[in-house]
């Protein structure tokens, strides 16, 4: 970071924007009857610190498209009995709990009010996104899917700066998962892991020298 306070805020989209996934994942889970430990144990696989590109990954990145990823996943989640989930609209049903967080909302809409560039950086799972006010909220929309990049490659990182117009140190980065945040840092922004509304807004007012409330 220079001298100047950054000029950009760039944030994720699932539990940052909106309430945090853990809960929407254990209703999720809960209605499949899923085994909780084997989910996790799934995602320790796919997205651990030692994890290799596979099915998510390629998901993800737009490799492969959400029907064709679902009966795989519902696969992998067989249930202790031997049944699988329904693969029909199982990742529909994974994020249906999703609510907006509303503050986080009106932080972007402050950061425009103080002349700063935003955009989402979010790891697309075939994901509805409500996209409808985005014009508002953002100079600039990244979903991995779309762009054939994903978190935590530096690429899309990159990418994202390229489009705000700005160089990585311009940008403050904020994600609810501390392996997309350190790979923001190695590329030169400023990393903010999202906990809870009220310590990322105090945060991001000491970052960027200003009120976002």
């Amino acid at each position: 970071m220079t001298g100047q306070p950054p000029r950009a805020l760039i944030v994720d989209y699932g539990g940052v924007l909106t309430t945090p996934l853990s809960a929407t994942v254990g209703s999720w889970l809960d209605a499949e009857r899923i085994d909780p430990e084997r989910f996790h144990a799934l995602m320790r696989e796919w997205f651990g610190p030692e994890a290799a590109g596979n099915i998510a990954h390629d998901l993800e990145a737009g490799r492969i498209t959400p029907a064709a990823f679902q009966p795989r996943y519902a696969e992998a989640l067989r249930r202790a009995d031997g049944t699988l989930p329904d693969a029909e609209g199982l990742l529909e049903r994974m994020f249906a709990g999703f609510q907006t967080e509303h503050r986080m909302l009106d932080v972007l809409r402050a950061a425009r009010r103080h002349d700063l560039r935003t955009a989402l950086l979010s790891n697309s799972w075939g994901f509805d996104y409500p996209r409808e006010g985005w014009d508002g909220l953002f100079d600039v929309v990244v979903i991995s899917g779309e762009v054939g990049m994903r978190k935590p490659d530096a690429d899309i990182y990159l990418h994202a700066a390229r489009l705000l117009g700005m160089t990585p140190s311009d940008c403050v980065f904020v994600d609810d998962l501390g392996v997309n945040v350190r790979a923001a840092v190695r590329v030169g922004m400023i990393g903010v892991r999202h906990r809870d509304v009220d310590t990322t807004i105090e945060e991001l007012e000491a970052v960027f020298d200003t009120s976002f409330r």
